[in-house]
């Protein structure tokens, strides 16, 4: 191993994030779990943040916006149809740009707003997860 081999190797080693088997959930490996997060949207507080590696958006119900009086005003219309996972669509009512605090950091991101009844308050996909540069992982 050569002596730049070895500087790249003390620099993983020191930015390395691991995790042990004690830190699983009692389930173990066995958990179906979704990730959520609780996040300060527009200086209020959102449980149920999922955040889903699989979608291209970000989306946020109708009735998120409702919870949080936020003007309909704010919304972008625009023609944008969101498919979901199962090939079915669903007609965006705009976007709209939100702030948010997820623990120290501060982003600012565009949401797609559906009127939808679903699980969560805020979708968080790819757009954000590559903001934050996150490693989204349900098993920890």
């Amino acid at each position: 191993m050569n002596h730049l081999e070895k500087i790249a190797n003390k620099i993983f080693e020191v930015n390395r994030v691991t995790f042990s088997d004690d830190e699983l959930l009692v389930e173990g490996t066995e958990h179906n779990r979704a990730l959520y997060l609780t996040v300060k949207c527009e200086n209020s507080v959102v449980t149920q943040t999922l955040v889903d590696n699989g979608p291209s958006v970000n989306i946020c119900p109708l009735s998120t916006l409702s919870k949080l009086k936020i003007e309909d005003e704010r919304i972008h219309m625009n023609n944008i149809c969101v498919r979901a996972f199962d090939g079915g669509g669903k007609d965006s009512i705009g976007d709209i740009v939100l702030e948010l605090t997820i623990g120290p950091v501060e982003f600012t991101m565009e949401f797609q707003v559906l009127d939808i009844v679903v699980s969560y308050n805020l979708q968080l996909g790819r757009p954000w997860i590559h903001a934050a540069k996150a490693i989204p992982s349900i098993l920890h």
